[in-house]
């Protein structure tokens, strides 16, 4: 910025001189509160994963971040207030693959466009699902659950976070491997669907790990099978969809930090820093590791190749199963 500095004609100095001083620096990112959405229901794995990010990032970056849930529309609700947001860094979006790779091919008026209003902060986790029962169900394995579902086709009903969510459809990708139909039922969220089973008001439900695990060790519910290649080190006895007779069978709830499209890079590069820092963090792995969540800490210029597969293969599910919003 220019700086004219004029002699002091009091003391009869000629002319004026002018200079110049380096421009005034930005004070650096962010100076006040971060609100992070998170565009389904407390209680949620998607609740789960903004309030331990909220932690690190309040942590490692000097300012508080918070978490505002809202819910509705398959996380169309939240992540259209995100894509409407002033593209300042202060309103974030941390929501799962269910938003980004699923809705758009299941919905023709979203309130936001993937590739165009949103800015990739980067991967954080990916978790498997639990096929989940409650605790006192006659349902002991997933053998028993395939056979009564044979026996009675339609009478079983599941739950899922939403029409549309990932644990929507991978009971479908299960339904369609194990020959049997499943009755959906769907809820605002992961939390409500998996509370709908503990109460008995539905029978069984893909359960992010995550939100599952506690009430797994509690004894409400029990796990008949989990959809990660690999066995949970923290389930061992639990066996995969593919030790199960449905070989290749596997599906995950990825969960993906945005900002607005337009955000400046360098809140963009700062926010993806702090974000790769604390999945590295010895605190926040070992948290996520016992809720058998994958920390991943992916950086921006890796998001783009992920979605492209990841929005590939949904779009594929949907098309075989003939997936509709109704």
């Amino acid at each position: 910025m220019l700086r004219r500095e004029f002699s002091l004609s009091a003391l009869g100095l000629l002319g004026a001189a002018v200079g110049t001083r380096p421009a005034a620096a930005q004070a650096p990112y962010p100076t006040r509160t971060v609100t992070i959405v998170a565009p389904f229901a407390a209680g949620g794995s998607t609740d789960l994963i903004a309030r331990l990010m909220a932690q690190q990032l309040s942590a490692r970056l000097g300012q508080q971040f918070v978490v505002d849930n809202r819910a509705g529309g398959n996380g169309a609700v939240g992540c259209g207030a995100v894509a409407r947001a002033r593209p300042d860094g202060y309103t974030l979006l941390i929501t799962p693959n269910s938003t980004y790779a699923i809705n758009p091919h299941l919905y023709t008026n979203l309130p936001y466009n993937q590739d165009r209003d949103f800015s990739p902060i980067g991967l954080l986790v990916q978790n498997g699902f639990f096929l989940v029962v409650r605790g006192d169900s006659r349902f002991r394995t997933l053998a028993d659950l395939v056979a009564a579902a044979r026996a009675a086709p339609d009478t079983i009903s599941y739950g899922s976070g939403g029409i549309g969510s990932a644990n929507h459809l991978a009971p479908e990708m299960f339904a369609a491997a194990s020959g049997i139909k499943l009755q959906h039922v769907p809820y605002r969220g992961s939390g409500p669907g998996m509370q709908a089973v503990i109460t008995g008001e539905i029978p069984m439900s893909f359960v992010d790990t995550g939100v599952a695990l506690p009430f797994m060790r509690s004894g409400e519910l029990r796990a008949l099978a989990v959809t990660t290649e690999q066995r949970s080190p923290q389930t061992p006895d639990v066996p995969t969809l593919s030790e199960s007779g449905m070989p290749g069978l596997s599906a995950s709830s990825d969960f993906a930090m945005f900002a607005p499209a337009n955000t400046p890079a360098p809140v963009i590069r700062r926010l993806s820093q702090a974000v790769v820092e604390s999945m590295r963090a010895p605190d926040l792995r070992e948290r996520l590791q016992s809720l058998a969540i994958d920390p991943v800490g992916g950086t921006p210029e890796e998001f783009p190749a992920y979605l492209a597969a990841e929005s590939a293969k949904w779009r594929d599910v949907i098309r075989a199963r003939d997936i509709r919003v109704e």
